[in-house]
């Protein structure tokens, strides 16, 4: 799943070279506004940090949310206390696109998250020219001169990179790279099952410094408060805002 995953969203990317090539990227990227600290929106603090996430459908689930303004849904969760927007911009599965990324990003004053299967520079000068302040990586797509030099990207463009993991040696390859914010997804991206428990089996392995984000699996706040029990300084939250009637209530109820 998760190869067909980044297969497709590459696939995507090369399209939208066709009609825009990188230069043309590359220069919006740089004329860009600066992108917000992540790192600092997001430092550990006396309570869980918060990111919520925009999220229309996925693999596992299929249609979640219609979503048709996904700006005023970006608004809601800062007013409820979210720390930073996660946005899909993942096609095909996800019913995502970088026009809700433009759109989030205009509508808050917190940092905004590109969450999408990154595979090619390409990927970095978009979220960089769409606003993003953060860039999802995964480990688990990536050979490690690869997930290097698109980490080094994103940090040279000034933006935070999420560097996902899902087992104990994904851990130690983030932090080989220097990553100062490390999640660990709940999901295994391959089968797509859950184990809520990994978060707090991998996160003794990450030291003091580096941001621990607990991902997926969270449907109540007993969940949120696991993951924080188990060391997470962030927590990020999409199908529960989603599916639920009021997100600012049930995002602050999280973080309560």
């Amino acid at each position: 799943m998760l190869d067909d995953l980044l297969a497709g969203a590459i696939a995507d990317a090369a399209e939208r070279r066709v009609l825009r090539p990188l230069a043309a990227v590359e220069a919006d990227a740089l004329n860009q506004r600066p992108a917000i600290d992540a790192l600092e929106a997001l430092a550990p603090a006396d309570r869980v940090r918060i990111i919520a996430e925009v999220k229309r459908a996925s693999p596992s689930r299929g249609a979640m949310a219609d979503i048709p303004d996904p700006a005023a849904l970006a608004v809601s969760y800062e007013h409820g206390g979210a720390s930073a927007i996660s946005v899909l911009t993942e096609g095909r599965r996800f019913g995502g696109s970088l026009e809700d990324l433009v759109a989030v990003r205009s509508a808050v004053s917190i940092p905004v998250l590109r969450k999408d299967f990154i595979g090619e520079p390409y990927q970095v000068f978009e979220a960089r020219a769409a606003g993003a302040d953060l860039v999802l990586l995964i480990v688990a797509a990536l050979e490690q001169e690869r997930l290097q030099s698109l980490y080094t990207l994103i940090r040279q463009l000034g933006m935070t990179a999420l560097v996902e993991t899902h087992s104990s040696d994904e851990v130690a390859r983030a932090l080989d790279i220097g990553a100062g914010l490390v999640g660990v997804n709940a999901r295994n991206l391959s089968t797509f099952e859950l184990d809520q428990n990994l978060f707090g089996s991998l996160a003794d392995q990450i030291p003091s410094g580096v941001i621990r984000v607990a991902e997926s699996a969270v449907k109540t706040s007993d969940d949120v408060a696991h993951y924080r029990a188990a060391g997470a300084d962030v927590v990020l939250v999409g199908e529960a805002l989603v599916t639920q009637g009021d997100p600012m209530r049930t995002l602050q109820e999280f973080l309560a």
